[in-house]
């Protein structure tokens, strides 16, 4: 078989602008160091899958970001989080939804790839992480504990927490960041692989589902992968990351699939990024936000798009 040059993009959050700038070196030096790590991996020829998992779970124990360790509070002072994984080459879907209380939410959409119940959440998730012998682990960072007391402090008035923990004052009356990180492997063989994971928006009402941990917000084929980020709603709302894979499946191209989605969703007033990857080695990326915290490895070097201007844009490496 003849091998392909592998490609590893992945993403932190995409929202407003706020604080951004402030931690732009430390958001690229966390991004740059786990993206070379992912690539590492592909290159010594693991699976996009194994590559994709590996990749959320340096994502998620990094308290910069809103999944696993550093994931934000719902309404009620509790963490909840869900993950979705899809092997493009299988053509297989698995996720966990609302787990509370593990390290890698990852690890458990992972653990159900094979099975025929791929899909589990609440009281599921939390039996399926005792059978896998997981031990409890708090996920609750001080940031966002002071995040969600502030909050609490002030009635709950914003809509969701913020994305990135920020060691500053979270503003009561801004609209804060918000998304998930995820991570798409083009490996070595051309096989493709997609993995959300996320806290939600944070103080959501209970019971909230987030499209992580389903084919809108995390989907893969032969032909294309793609991880979304934003409002979960607007997300379910467009089914964006099918939408983009059918497209690229269909025929397009994967730059004009990116430009003809998110120009859809903005006429809509969607707010959300995403970013993907095509069986041909195309990196693309996209948003209607005004950021979209990604970066991405190329096989030749590294690249972000922390500094793109604000508004509706898509890009392709």
């Amino acid at each position: 078989m003849t091998q392909t040059l592998p490609k590893v993009i992945i993403h932190g959050g995409a929202g407003s602008a706020h604080g951004h700038r402030e931690r732009l070196v430390a958001l690229r030096e966390d991004l740059y160091s786990i993206v070379n790590q992912v690539y590492s991996k592909a290159e010594a020829g693991a699976s996009a899958r194994d590559c994709v998992v590996l990749g959320c779970q340096l994502m998620e124990d990094s308290p910069h970001f809103n999944a696993g360790y550093g994931s934000v509070l719902q309404s009620d002072g509790q963490v909840r989080m869900s993950a979705g994984l899809m092997d493009g080459e299988a053509q297989r879907f698995s996720g966990i939804i609302n787990v509370s209380r593990v390290r890698h939410p990852i690890d458990l959409a992972a653990y159900l790839q094979p099975f025929p119940d791929r899909v589990l959440s609440d009281l599921g998730a939390a039996e399926l992480a005792r059978e896998m012998a997981i031990a409890p682990f708090d996920p609750i960072t001080d940031l966002r504990l002071k995040e969600w007391m502030q909050e609490r402090a002030n009635n709950f008035q914003s809509p969701m927490a913020g994305v990135v923990a920020e060691a500053v004052e979270v503003p009561a009356t801004s609209e804060s960041r918000r998304g998930t990180i995820g991570v798409v492997v083009l490996d070595m063989e051309g096989r493709l692989a997609a993995g959300t994971s996320t806290g939600g928006k944070g103080l959501e009402r209970l019971g909230r589902v987030s499209d992580s941990a389903t084919p809108a917000g995390n989907y893969a084929t032969g032909a294309a992968a793609v991880s979304c980020t934003g409002i979960g709603e607007d997300i379910l709302d467009e089914c964006l990351a099918a939408r983009i894979v059918v497209r690229v499946t269909d025929g397009m191209e994967i730059g004009a699939a990116f430009a003809k989605s998110f120009a859809e969703a903005a006429e809509r007033g969607r707010d959300f990024g995403a970013i993907a990857l095509s069986h041909q080695g195309e990196i693309a990326w996209g948003k209607t936000s005004e950021v979209l915290i990604a970066a991405y490895h190329t096989g030749e070097g590294i690249g972000d798009t922390l500094e793109l201007d604000s508004g509706t844009l898509t890009g392709v490496v």
